[in-house]
Protein backbone atom coordinates (compact mmCIF):
# COMPACT_ATOMS: atom_id res chain seq x y z
CA UNK A 1 0.00 0.00 0.00
CA UNK A 2 1.06 3.20 -0.70
CA UNK A 3 0.46 6.92 0.44
CA UNK A 4 0.95 10.30 -1.42
CA UNK A 5 1.76 13.66 1.31
CA UNK A 6 0.04 16.50 -0.58
CA UNK A 7 1.76 19.18 0.99
CA UNK A 8 4.19 20.07 4.21
CA UNK A 9 2.70 20.36 7.76
CA UNK A 10 3.80 23.66 8.72
CA UNK A 11 2.65 23.05 12.86
CA UNK A 12 2.80 20.01 14.82
CA UNK A 13 -0.10 17.96 13.90
CA UNK A 14 -1.70 14.51 12.95
CA UNK A 15 -3.31 13.52 9.88
CA UNK A 16 -5.78 10.77 10.31
CA UNK A 17 -6.13 8.31 8.07
CA UNK A 18 -8.29 5.74 9.32
CA UNK A 19 -10.91 5.95 12.20
CA UNK A 20 -8.57 2.86 13.75
CA UNK A 21 -5.87 5.75 15.14
CA UNK A 22 -8.51 6.76 17.52
CA UNK A 23 -7.62 3.81 19.55
CA UNK A 24 -3.85 4.71 19.79
CA UNK A 25 -4.23 8.79 19.36
CA UNK A 26 -6.87 10.72 20.77
CA UNK A 27 -8.31 13.20 18.29
CA UNK A 28 -7.22 16.01 20.65
CA UNK A 29 -3.83 14.55 21.76
CA UNK A 30 -1.47 17.78 21.80
CA UNK A 31 2.72 17.53 20.48
CA UNK A 32 4.86 19.00 22.94
CA UNK A 33 8.43 20.14 22.23
CA UNK A 34 10.45 19.09 24.79
CA UNK A 35 14.45 19.80 23.88
CA UNK A 36 15.69 21.84 20.87
CA UNK A 37 18.85 23.49 19.96
CA UNK A 38 20.13 19.71 18.67
CA UNK A 39 22.16 19.44 15.59
CA UNK A 40 20.44 15.89 14.61
CA UNK A 41 18.23 14.20 17.10
CA UNK A 42 18.39 11.02 16.86
CA UNK A 43 18.21 7.42 19.10
CA UNK A 44 15.54 8.56 21.54
CA UNK A 45 15.51 5.68 24.54
CA UNK A 46 13.41 5.72 27.46
CA UNK A 47 15.71 4.49 30.77
CA UNK A 48 13.25 3.63 33.62
CA UNK A 49 15.86 3.27 36.19
CA UNK A 50 16.55 6.93 35.23
CA UNK A 51 13.46 7.95 35.14
CA UNK A 52 14.64 9.65 31.81
CA UNK A 53 14.98 10.07 28.49
CA UNK A 54 18.57 9.52 26.59
CA UNK A 55 19.46 10.20 22.85
CA UNK A 56 22.03 10.87 20.57
CA UNK A 57 23.04 13.82 18.46
CA UNK A 58 25.74 12.23 15.78
CA UNK A 59 27.30 15.11 14.48
CA UNK A 60 27.90 16.83 17.61
CA UNK A 61 29.29 13.84 19.20
CA UNK A 62 26.90 13.75 22.08
CA UNK A 63 24.54 11.99 24.02
CA UNK A 64 22.10 14.18 25.86
CA UNK A 65 19.33 13.37 28.92
CA UNK A 66 16.03 14.97 29.45
CA UNK A 67 14.34 14.36 32.89
CA UNK A 68 10.83 16.29 33.73
CA UNK A 69 12.47 18.18 36.51
CA UNK A 70 15.95 19.20 34.56
CA UNK A 71 15.37 19.15 31.37
CA UNK A 72 17.71 17.99 28.47
CA UNK A 73 21.15 18.35 29.40
CA UNK A 74 24.79 16.84 28.15
CA UNK A 75 25.45 13.51 29.46
CA UNK A 76 28.28 12.07 27.43
CA UNK A 77 30.74 13.80 24.99
CA UNK A 78 32.82 12.36 23.06
CA UNK A 79 29.34 9.79 22.84
CA UNK A 80 31.26 7.99 19.71
CA UNK A 81 34.99 8.03 18.37
CA UNK A 82 37.12 11.13 19.99
CA UNK A 83 39.28 13.08 17.54
CA UNK A 84 38.42 11.72 13.88
CA UNK A 85 38.93 14.14 10.26
CA UNK A 86 36.01 15.99 9.68
CA UNK A 87 36.63 15.70 6.09
CA UNK A 88 36.59 11.62 6.61
CA UNK A 89 34.24 11.09 9.31
CA UNK A 90 30.56 12.95 9.27
CA UNK A 91 29.03 11.82 11.91
CA UNK A 92 31.55 10.79 15.31
CA UNK A 93 29.37 10.26 17.48
CA UNK A 94 26.55 7.81 19.10
CA UNK A 95 23.54 7.22 16.93
CA UNK A 96 20.71 4.02 17.99
CA UNK A 97 20.31 3.39 21.64
CA UNK A 98 19.00 0.31 23.16
CA UNK A 99 18.82 -1.40 26.48
CA UNK A 100 20.23 -4.56 27.45
CA UNK A 101 19.04 -6.49 30.21
CA UNK A 102 22.37 -5.84 32.43
CA UNK A 103 21.19 -2.22 32.53
CA UNK A 104 23.97 -1.14 29.97
CA UNK A 105 23.43 1.22 27.16
CA UNK A 106 23.60 -0.90 23.45
CA UNK A 107 25.30 2.19 21.33
CA UNK A 108 25.15 1.86 17.28
CA UNK A 109 28.38 3.49 17.86
CA UNK A 110 28.78 5.50 14.32
CA UNK A 111 31.96 7.13 15.03
CA UNK A 112 33.82 4.03 16.63
CA UNK A 113 32.42 1.86 13.80
CA UNK A 114 31.07 -0.88 15.99
CA UNK A 115 28.39 -2.08 18.64
CA UNK A 116 29.15 -0.71 21.85
CA UNK A 117 27.91 -0.94 25.75
CA UNK A 118 28.00 2.00 28.03
CA UNK A 119 27.71 1.77 31.81
CA UNK A 120 25.31 4.23 33.03
CA UNK A 121 27.05 4.74 36.33
CA UNK A 122 30.74 5.12 35.33
CA UNK A 123 30.23 5.77 31.41
CA UNK A 124 32.56 3.57 30.74
CA UNK A 125 32.51 2.02 26.94
CA UNK A 126 33.17 -1.69 25.69
CA UNK A 127 33.33 -2.57 22.35
CA UNK A 128 31.11 -5.56 21.72
CA UNK A 129 32.10 -6.15 18.02
CA UNK A 130 33.26 -4.00 15.06
CA UNK A 131 34.15 -6.01 12.36
CA UNK A 132 32.74 -8.25 10.27
CA UNK A 133 34.97 -11.52 8.83
CA UNK A 134 38.05 -8.98 10.06
CA UNK A 135 36.58 -5.57 8.19
CA UNK A 136 35.50 -2.77 10.05
CA UNK A 137 31.82 -2.00 9.64
CA UNK A 138 31.11 1.07 7.94
CA UNK A 139 28.83 2.82 10.86
CA UNK A 140 26.34 1.34 12.32
CA UNK A 141 23.57 3.26 12.89
CA UNK A 142 20.47 1.58 14.41
CA UNK A 143 20.16 -1.43 16.42
CA UNK A 144 17.06 -4.18 18.42
CA UNK A 145 18.14 -6.13 21.20
CA UNK A 146 16.20 -9.76 21.08
CA UNK A 147 15.02 -11.40 24.18
CA UNK A 148 17.92 -13.69 23.72
CA UNK A 149 20.18 -10.77 23.82
CA UNK A 150 21.37 -11.43 20.48
CA UNK A 151 21.29 -7.73 18.55
CA UNK A 152 20.23 -6.72 15.28
CA UNK A 153 21.72 -3.77 13.72
CA UNK A 154 22.20 -1.65 10.50
CA UNK A 155 25.35 -0.54 8.73
CA UNK A 156 25.58 1.78 6.12
CA UNK A 157 28.04 4.59 5.34
CA UNK A 158 26.29 7.69 6.54
CA UNK A 159 28.74 8.45 8.78
CA UNK A 160 32.02 8.46 6.51
CA UNK A 161 32.05 11.93 4.75
CA UNK A 162 31.98 10.13 1.28
CA UNK A 163 29.67 7.16 1.87
CA UNK A 164 30.18 4.76 -0.20
CA UNK A 165 33.39 6.21 -1.94
CA UNK A 166 34.50 6.79 1.50
CA UNK A 167 38.86 5.48 1.90
CA UNK A 168 37.80 4.15 5.20
CA UNK A 169 35.41 2.25 4.02
CA UNK A 170 36.49 -1.70 4.17
CA UNK A 171 33.13 -3.41 3.50
CA UNK A 172 31.57 -3.95 0.37
CA UNK A 173 27.94 -3.95 1.53
CA UNK A 174 25.64 -1.86 3.26
CA UNK A 175 24.44 -4.47 5.63
CA UNK A 176 21.88 -6.09 8.01
CA UNK A 177 23.17 -8.15 10.97
CA UNK A 178 22.92 -10.26 13.65
CA UNK A 179 25.63 -10.33 16.57
CA UNK A 180 25.10 -13.00 19.23
CA UNK A 181 27.45 -12.21 22.63
CA UNK A 182 30.25 -14.47 22.50
CA UNK A 183 29.71 -15.35 18.79
CA UNK A 184 31.07 -13.17 15.22
CA UNK A 185 28.63 -10.93 13.60
CA UNK A 186 26.10 -12.69 10.80
CA UNK A 187 25.38 -10.89 7.38
CA UNK A 188 21.79 -11.23 7.24
CA UNK A 189 21.19 -8.71 4.17
CA UNK A 190 24.01 -7.21 2.35
CA UNK A 191 21.69 -6.26 -1.20
CA UNK A 192 20.16 -3.15 0.58
CA UNK A 193 21.35 0.42 -0.69
CA UNK A 194 20.48 2.26 2.91
CA UNK A 195 19.64 0.06 5.23
CA UNK A 196 19.04 1.90 8.42
CA UNK A 197 15.62 1.85 11.39
CA UNK A 198 15.33 -1.79 12.85
CA UNK A 199 12.83 -3.57 14.89
CA UNK A 200 11.52 -7.07 15.35
CA UNK A 201 7.78 -8.02 15.83
CA UNK A 202 6.66 -8.52 19.27
CA UNK A 203 6.88 -12.27 18.56
CA UNK A 204 10.43 -11.68 17.46
CA UNK A 205 9.25 -13.55 14.47
CA UNK A 206 8.86 -10.90 11.64
CA UNK A 207 12.45 -8.08 11.27
CA UNK A 208 11.68 -5.09 9.91
CA UNK A 209 14.39 -2.76 8.36
CA UNK A 210 13.67 0.43 6.68
CA UNK A 211 15.61 1.49 3.56
CA UNK A 212 16.64 5.46 3.15
CA UNK A 213 17.95 5.68 -0.15
CA UNK A 214 15.18 7.72 -2.26
CA UNK A 215 14.94 5.58 -5.20
CA UNK A 216 13.96 2.64 -2.75
CA UNK A 217 12.44 4.31 0.31
CA UNK A 218 10.58 2.19 2.15
CA UNK A 219 10.14 -0.90 5.16
CA UNK A 220 10.77 -4.48 4.47
CA UNK A 221 9.86 -7.33 6.53
CA UNK A 222 11.99 -10.52 7.27
CA UNK A 223 10.59 -14.08 7.85
CA UNK A 224 13.15 -15.30 10.84
CA UNK A 225 13.01 -18.90 11.89
CA UNK A 226 13.70 -20.06 15.38
CA UNK A 227 17.55 -19.61 14.90
CA UNK A 228 16.99 -16.30 14.43
CA UNK A 229 17.90 -16.17 10.73
CA UNK A 230 16.42 -14.20 8.04
CA UNK A 231 13.75 -16.24 5.39
CA UNK A 232 11.94 -14.56 2.65
CA UNK A 233 12.37 -10.72 2.19
CA UNK A 234 8.94 -8.45 1.10
CA UNK A 235 8.36 -5.30 1.15
CA UNK A 236 5.95 -4.41 3.45
CA UNK A 237 5.66 -0.38 2.50
CA UNK A 238 7.01 1.58 -0.68
CA UNK A 239 7.55 5.03 0.42
CA UNK A 240 8.36 6.63 -2.36
CA UNK A 241 5.13 8.25 -3.21
CA UNK A 242 5.18 10.14 0.03
CA UNK A 243 8.38 11.98 -1.25
CA UNK A 244 6.09 14.61 -3.21
CA UNK A 245 6.13 17.75 -3.04
CA UNK A 246 9.45 17.65 -1.10
CA UNK A 247 8.54 16.30 1.95
CA UNK A 248 11.05 16.30 5.00
CA UNK A 249 12.31 12.89 6.39
CA UNK A 250 12.51 9.24 4.77
CA UNK A 251 12.15 6.07 5.93
CA UNK A 252 14.63 6.18 9.31
CA UNK A 253 14.09 5.22 12.70
CA UNK A 254 11.40 3.06 13.72
CA UNK A 255 9.75 1.11 16.65
CA UNK A 256 7.40 -1.50 17.50
CA UNK A 257 4.56 -1.08 20.27
CA UNK A 258 3.64 -4.06 22.28
CA UNK A 259 0.66 -4.84 20.02
CA UNK A 260 2.47 -4.76 16.80
CA UNK A 261 1.70 -1.64 15.32
CA UNK A 262 4.37 0.12 13.43
CA UNK A 263 5.65 3.65 14.43
CA UNK A 264 8.24 4.47 11.28
CA UNK A 265 9.70 7.65 9.76
CA UNK A 266 8.58 8.76 6.88
CA UNK A 267 8.55 11.53 4.17
CA UNK A 268 6.79 13.99 6.11
CA UNK A 269 6.65 12.94 9.64
CA UNK A 270 6.30 9.30 11.51
CA UNK A 271 4.07 6.83 10.16
CA UNK A 272 1.46 4.92 12.11
CA UNK A 273 0.56 1.55 10.67
CA UNK A 274 -0.73 -2.03 11.13
CA UNK A 275 1.16 -5.20 11.05
CA UNK A 276 -0.34 -5.63 8.02
CA UNK A 277 1.19 -2.06 6.42
CA UNK A 278 -2.36 -0.09 6.62
CA UNK A 279 -1.94 3.30 6.90
CA UNK A 280 -3.23 4.88 10.03
CA UNK A 281 -2.08 8.17 10.54
CA UNK A 282 0.95 10.74 10.24
CA UNK A 283 2.27 12.72 12.68
CA UNK A 284 4.31 15.86 11.33
CA UNK A 285 5.56 19.06 12.63
CA UNK A 286 7.26 20.05 9.33
CA UNK A 287 10.97 18.48 10.03
CA UNK A 288 12.00 15.52 9.47
CA UNK A 289 11.23 12.91 12.50
CA UNK A 290 14.55 10.55 12.19
CA UNK A 291 13.28 8.35 15.16
CA UNK A 292 11.21 7.77 17.99
CA UNK A 293 10.63 5.45 21.09
CA UNK A 294 7.94 4.60 23.79
CA UNK A 295 8.17 6.16 27.56
CA UNK A 296 7.44 7.12 30.64
CA UNK A 297 4.37 5.13 31.82
CA UNK A 298 4.50 3.33 28.09
CA UNK A 299 2.01 5.91 26.82
CA UNK A 300 3.88 8.24 25.59
CA UNK A 301 5.55 8.71 22.33
CA UNK A 302 8.72 11.00 21.95
CA UNK A 303 10.17 11.54 18.71
CA UNK A 304 14.00 13.23 17.99
CA UNK A 305 12.33 15.73 14.95
CA UNK A 306 15.57 17.21 13.17
CA UNK A 307 16.81 19.79 15.75
CA UNK A 308 14.12 19.15 18.66
CA UNK A 309 12.88 16.49 20.58
CA UNK A 310 8.71 15.52 20.72
CA UNK A 311 6.56 14.38 23.35
CA UNK A 312 3.09 12.74 22.50
CA UNK A 313 0.71 11.51 25.02
CA UNK A 314 -0.77 8.06 23.13
CA UNK A 315 -3.75 6.18 24.16
CA UNK A 316 -2.03 3.00 23.77
CA UNK A 317 0.94 1.89 25.86
CA UNK A 318 3.75 0.98 23.37
CA UNK A 319 5.67 -1.12 26.29
CA UNK A 320 2.89 -3.83 27.07
CA UNK A 321 0.39 -5.58 25.28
Amino acid sequence: MTLAVPQLAKAASVRRLSPRLDHILAPDAACETIATGIQWAEGPLWVPSQSALFFSDPPANLIRRWRRDEGAIPYLHPSGAAGTDPKLVREPGANGLALGADGRLRIADSGTRAITALDLATKAKTVLVDRYRGKRFNSPNDLHIARSGAIYFTDPPYGLADGDQSPLKELDQNGVYRWTPGGEAVLLDGTLTRPNGIALSPDERTLYVSVSDKDAAGVYAYALDAAGDVGGRRLLFDARPMLANDAPGITDGMKVAADGTLFCSAPGGLLVMTPEAEPLGLISDGRAIANCCFGEDGRTLFMTASDRVLRLPLRINGLKA
